[in-house]
């Protein structure tokens, strides 16, 4: 008689057993979802990092319409600053004017005394390079002094130094290859430029580019300038009866579409930082190796260098404000009295009751709410 699995005695089937009697491996689970491979990046990149240096307005000197060149020809000028930009995988600094040889001016001066005109020599992109720059916004009210013709000469220029660049409407900044994919897109109130006043397009700009990059920085030039323009007035601010953006909600609106960290430039002062988020803004560096034209007198002087330590997911780790001040006709100098700093802190403060970051006396700051996504292994140091 035969036994059935019912019957005393029987022996178990075994779901592994074909009808042949022939074992075989036990079934496969299904391959992971979208969503779960998701989250396994989002796991293994909360244990990676990046570092980024940031500085604000960079005119290194201007020969139109006459010679205002360091003596050195800028060799020396950065010299004191560019070990931290040096020692980064990101390094952003806002070109104002153009990099040029020869060329006519488009923008037309009205009055002299309050508008100027910078073209320099497209040999001192070789200049930034050496200092470490890696990243320039050309997003400004500068860029096109000299046209898009201009704009392009400093493109090509910056591109043969090999520094990366962003500004005119579609130029993106990107990084690819390595742990993390990163993208750096510019924005500016300006003709032709990645638009900061057009928010639902800048919207979808980083939407897009949050979808196929693990980091997206956003910078913009943006607010009114100069002293008095050190507070956020959290409106449409203007300058000459320019409309130059209204800074906080077109930052906090870039984070919400998928942006990580947001540098500001534009109002040759320092200004209040936000980490909004779980993501760092920095509304103004001010400005930081002007050689030329643009005053540096008091806070004008003052010259921020941030550097962010961002996991692979975008999210702020740490940072450091290193300050230094420009005395001319000397370039940036590293200040031990760190007054950019206590600046940045105070106005911090003041605008956002500290802007959810714990400050710490030297230089140093963190975030003052644990990460979305903590590292749940020794974090690795690379990009």
């Amino acid at each position: 008689m035969q036994q059935t699995g019912s019957e005393p005695g029987a022996q178990p089937v075994s779901p592994a057993l074909t009808e042949t009697g022939i074992e075989q491996p036990a079934e496969q689970s299904a391959d992971p979802t979208a969503d779960e491979l998701a989250a396994i990046r989002i796991a293994e990149l909360a244990c990676v990092r990046i570092t980024v240096a940031a500085a604000g307005d960079i005119m290194l000197g201007t020969d139109f319409p006459e010679n205002h060149l360091p003596d050195d020809d800028a060799i020396g000028f950065l010299a004191d600053v560019a070990p931290t930009f040096q020692s980064v995988d990101i390094a952003f600094g806002n070109l104002e004017g153009v990099l040029m040889d020869g060329g006519e001016p488009v923008k037309e001066c009205d009055n002299p005394d309050a508008c100027y005109l910078f073209r320099s020599p497209e040999r001192y992109a070789e200049r930034l390079a050496d200092a470490g720059f890696t990243v320039m916004s050309l997003a400004n009210n500068h860029a096109r002094d000299f046209g898009e013709a201009g704009r392009t000469a400093s493109m090509d220029a910056l591109q043969a130094a090999g520094i990366k660049h962003s500004g005119r409407h579609g130029d993106i900044a990107t990084w690819p290859q390595g742990a993390v994919k990163a993208a750096l897109i510019a924005f500016a109130p300006f003709r032709k430029s990645n638009s900061m006043l057009d928010i639902e397009a800048a919207t979808q700009l980083v939407q897009t580019l949050s979808a196929s990059f693990d980091v997206v920085i956003v910078s913009f030039h943006g607010g009114a300038e100069g002293i008095g323009a050190d507070r956020i007035p959290f409106s449409v601010e203007y300058y000459y009866g320019e409309d130059r953006g209204d800074v906080v909600k077109f930052s906090r609106s870039m984070v919400d579409a998928g942006a990580d960290l947001i540098i500001g430039h534009g109002p040759h002062v320092p200004r209040a930082m936000e980490i909004y988020r779980n993501r760092l803004i920095a509304y103004s560096l001010g400005n930081f190796a002007t050689y030329y034209g643009i005053s540096v007198e008091d806070e004008k002087g003052y010259a921020p260098i941030l550097v962010a330590t961002l996991d692979g997911n975008g999210q702020f780790v740490s940072g450091e404000i290193i300050s230094a001040i420009q005395i001319r006709p000397g370039g940036p100098t590293l200040d031990d009295q760190h007054r950019a700093y206590e600046k940045i802190w105070q106005l911090t403060e003041q605008d956002f009751s500290g802007g959810g970051i714990q400050f710490q006396n030297g230089g140093g700051f963190l975030p003052g709410k644990d990460p979305e996504v903590r590292c749940q292994q020794d974090p690795a140091a690379q990009m």
